[in-house]
């Protein structure tokens, strides 16, 4: 009998474990990333040549085409207001009382002085609308397993033609990801850290983002406050609220 329990013990433990696909990584992401709505209170910490500067917001998102974000501080940025309803960008600038739209190659400009865009704050699609990925290989970071993969784009109007991620197989949320231009040229790093769990998802709190064509040390993101499938008000996604 004893010698039968171990044999079975084995031949357990012998089938292979199912290898997880680039696909279901991916899909794994999106589901850690997305939700129905976000509620998240941040603070952008824009690290210049010489001085560092700090920018609080909150916004709200719902689903990947409508969100709405406010500016807390300093007082230059207090009371800058941004709305997207698809694709489309307005600011508010309370200064002169004036909401601005942001279009064509002025959706690739700085933001407020950062290392994201225009584009890289309104893109929020999930990775598997707009990537076709590949796992080029594993390896191991600060003693975890990572998957790297390769995504190239399978849409027109994706900001970037193709992205490298570094997955952690505990997560399944990127530790640090590269940015590519259709060239090959190498243009954003960001990494990713913090991964707290909140609602069955993994979630990271501090982002960095580099512009590898900008001089600094990037951009941090760190988020103090994040909700998950609250209910936010209609009225917030639409162009009169921004003066409100």
């Amino acid at each position: 009998m004893t010698r039968l329990l171990t044999l079975l013990l084995i031949a357990i433990f012998a089938i292979p474990v199912k290898a997880q696909t680039a696909d279901e990584i991916i899909q794994k992401i999106d589901d850690n990333m997305s939700a129905d709505t976000r509620i998240v209170e941040s603070s952008m910490i824009i690290h210049g040549r010489r001085n560092s500067r700090t920018i609080t917001s909150v916004s709200y998102t719902m689903g990947t085409e409508k969100s709405f974000t406010e500016y807390l501080s300093p007082a230059r940025e207090k009371g800058t207001k941004m709305l997207k309803l698809d694709d489309r960008l307005w600011t508010y600038y309370p200064a002169n009382d004036r909401i601005v739209q942001i279009s064509g190659h002025m959706l690739r400009q700085s933001l407020m002085g950062s290392d994201l865009s225009y584009e890289d704050m309104m893109d929020d699609r999930k990775l598997c609308d707009v990537y076709t990925p590949v796992i080029e290989s594993t390896e191991t970071i600060d003693g975890h397993k990572v998957f790297v993969l390769k995504l190239t784009a399978k849409v027109d109007d994706a900001a970037y033609y193709s992205r490298k991620l570094w997955v952690d197989e505990t997560y399944f949320l990127p530790v640090k990801e590269e940015l590519y231009a259709k060239s090959g040229q190498l243009l954003k790093r960001t990494v990713l850290s913090d991964f707290k769990q909140i609602k069955g998802r993994w979630y990271p709190m501090k982002f960095n983002f580099k512009d590898v064509l900008k001089q600094g040390d990037g951009t941090d993101w760190e988020i103090s406050s994040i909700k998950f499938d609250e209910e936010i008000p209609d009225y917030l996604f639409t162009k009169a609220a921004l003066k409100q």
